[in-house]
């Protein structure tokens, strides 16, 4: 009997932690947001995304394959990752949930910005040099719906 109050308490425990950590990267993304005269909004679980050109051509599901010119960087600006000009291709099944939710806004030609919660990124897992629990920020531009 114990062992399940223990396992409950340690549950609710961590849904409080996780609970105030979206909370804190919430703020800290309006503050970026704020801070860099940023336009764009917030989806329902935290996405926020800047639609700066539309685009003009086909529009990706979730389960498309696409091809992405993009620069990936933390709130401090330190750039992790960047594409060539000529893209990446990819499935967008395959990737992070926040890509998943926000390429999908764009048609081809499309440009913006995407600010990742560490929950629609890469969680508490450290990944390369992107700390573990770290809001992610790209500069996107779809070019291609395969």
């Amino acid at each position: 009997m114990n062992k399940i109050l223990s396992l409950i308490i340690i549950f609710f425990l961590s849904l409080s932690c996780s609970k105030k950590r979206a909370e804190n990267e919430h703020t800290e993304i309006e503050n970026y947001v704020k801070e860099n005269n940023l336009s764009g909004q917030f989806t329902d679980s935290g996405l926020w995304f800047s639609l700066d050109v539309l685009g003009t051509g086909a529009q990706p599901s979730k389960l498309s394959t696409v091809t992405v010119k993009y620069k990936g960087y933390l709130l401090n600006q330190s750039i992790f990752d960047q594409s060539d000009d000529l893209g990446v291709t990819f499935s967008l099944s395959n990737v992070i949930l926040g890509w998943q939710e926000g390429i999908p806004k764009y048609k081809v030609g499309g440009k913006g910005k995407l600010i990742i919660p560490s929950t629609l990124g890469y969680g508490n897992k450290k990944v390369g040099t992107i700390p573990k629990n770290s809001v992610l920020i790209f500069d996107i531009e779809l070019l291609d719906v395969l």
